[in-house]
C-alpha cells in the first residue's frame, strides 16, 4: 500500500511543495538583504563576520541545507550522509575553510536531542574545522533555533565541545585585478513569508508534512526538479545582487543550485543559443537532447544573455539520490561541485561549473 501511494502521490506532492513552500516578497527580500549587509559591514562580529582573503592562497567551501534528521522516513539527509562525510574529509585534508549556510539541522520536524543522537559522525566531522578555526555556522529558517533559543549556546557546546558563534551571514573581501570584490553569504530565507519566522509554516511542517513525508518516504529534492528554470525566490535574489557594485551573493534555502546566475537547464539554453549562432549542428543536436532529457519539452528558449554573474546558490546536501552540491573558492576560481556515489562504498567529487573570479561579469 505504501509503495502504491508513494507512486501515486509523489508527483502531486512535489507540485504542492513547489507551489507553497516559498512565498518571497520582493520588497521584503530586498530590504532584508540590504539591512543585513549593512549590519555586518558596520558592526562585524554581531550579525556576521567580515573576512579578508587572498584568492590565490585561501580556500573556502560553502555547503547548505543538510536538514539532518532522526533517520526516519522523513529524514531527507540520511541517504546523503556518506557523501557529506566524504566531502568534509576531503575539505579538511585540503585545508578548506568551511562555511555552513544554514538549515544544517532539521529542527522544525525534530527535537534537538533527537538530531544530536542520530548525527554524531557529521557533528564530529564539522568539529574538525572548528578546532582549526576554519568554520562559520550560519542559521537558516529550519534551524532558527540556534539564533533564538536560550539553550542554543549550551547545546552547541555539547555538540562541538566549545562555544560556537552563530551568525546570520558573512562577507568575504578581496581584490581582483585591482578591483575590490565582496562575496556576501546568507541562508536566503529572509523576506520569505513562508519561512521567515512564520509559525504556521513550522506547525505545518512538524505536524502535517513531517508525518506524511515519513510514512510515504517522499523527498521532493529531485535533481530534475532542481535543474529547471529558477524559482521565484532565486530570481528575486539575482535581481537584488545584479544591482550591487562589485559583489557576489551566495545563498542556499531553495535547494536549487545556481552558478553565475543560471541553473543548469538555463545554462544549456544559453549554450544552445551560442551553438545556433555558430551553426554548430553537432553541438545543437547534443544540447537539444540534453534539454529534452531534462523534461523541458516544448519550452520556449528563454534569453539569458543579459544576465550578470552576480548570484550563486549552493543547492543542498539532501537530494533524493544522495548527491550533494556546494560552492568552492580556490586558486582564484569559483566552482559549483557535486559529490555523488561512485559505488556503494565510495564517493566522488565532480566539478559542474567553474570560472575565474576575474572573468565574472559584475557591475
Amino acid at each position: 500500500m505504501r509503495r502504491f501511494l508513494q507512486k501515486l502521490l509523489t508527483p502531486q506532492v512535489i507540485k504542492l511543495v513547489d507551489r507553497f513552500s516559498s512565498r518571497p516578497d520582493k520588497k521584503r527580500v530586498n530590504s532584508a538583504l540590504s539591512e543585513l549587509h549593512q549590519n555586518i559591514t558596520n558592526d562585524p562580529g554581531k550579525k556576521g563576520l567580515v573576512i579578508k582573503f587572498d584568492p590565490a592562497k585561501d580556500k573556502f567551501v560553502i555547503l547548505s541545507d543538510q536538514h539532518k534528521g532522526a533517520r526516519d522516513g522523513a529524514d531527507i539527509f540520511a541517504l546523503a550522509e556518506k557523501n557529506y562525510l566524504a566531502a568534509l574529509d576531503y575539505y579538511q585534508q585540503n585545508d578548506f575553510f568551511y562555511i555552513n549556510l544554514g538549515d544544517s539541522e532539521e529542527l522544525w520536524e525534530n527535537l534537538f536531542v533527537t538530531v544530536k543522537r542520530h548525527n554524531k559522525a557529521t557533528f564530529n566531522a564539522e568539529k574538525e574545522f572548528l578546532l582549526r578555526k576554519a568554520f562559520i555556522k550560519i542559521f537558516g529558517n529550519h534551524d532558527l533555533y540556534w539564533d533564538n533559543d536560550p539553550l542554543a549556546a549550551f547545546n552547541l557546546k555539547k555538540i562541538y565541545g566549545q562555544q560556537v558563534a552563530i551568525y546570520e551571514g558573512a562577507i568575504l573581501k578581496t581584490t581582483v585585478k585591482g578591483n575590490s570584490l565582496e562575496i556576501y553569504m546568507t541562508h536566503g530565507h529572509q523576506g520569505d513569508l513562508q519561512s521567515d519566522g512564520n509559525w504556521f509554516s513550522k506547525w505545518f511542517v512538524s505536524d502535517v508534512w513531517g508525518p506524511f513525508q515519513s510514512y510515504l518516504h517522499i523527498n521532493p529534492n529531485t535533481p530534475a526538479n532542481n535543474n529547471e528554470l529558477k524559482t521565484v525566490h532565486n530570481r528575486i535574489m539575482y535581481q537584488w545582487s545584479s544591482k550591487q557594485k562589485n559583489m557576489l551573493l551566495i545563498t542556499g534555502h531553495t535547494h536549487q543550485p545556481v552558478f553565475k546566475s543560471l541553473t543548469h537547464i538555463e545554462k544549456l539554453y544559453e549554450e544552445l543559443e551560442a551553438a545556433k549562432k555558430k551553426k554548430d549542428i553537432q553541438a545543437i543536436d547534443e544540447l537539444k537532447k540534453q534539454i529534452i532529457h531534462r523534461e523541458n519539452k516544448g519550452d520556449k528558449v528563454p534569453d539569458f544573455t543579459g544576465y550578470l554573474d552576480t548570484y550563486f546558490n549552493s543547492g543542498c546536501c539532501c537530494f533524493d539520490d544522495g548527491d550533494i552540491t556546494g560552492i568552492e573558492l580556490e586558486n582564484g576560481c569559483i566552482r559549483l561541485v557535486k559529490w555523488q556515489y561512485k559505488s556503494k562504498k565510495e564517493s566522488e567529487r565532480l566539478v559542474l561549473e567553474e570560472s575565474k573570479l576575474e572573468d565574472l561579469k559584475l557591475n
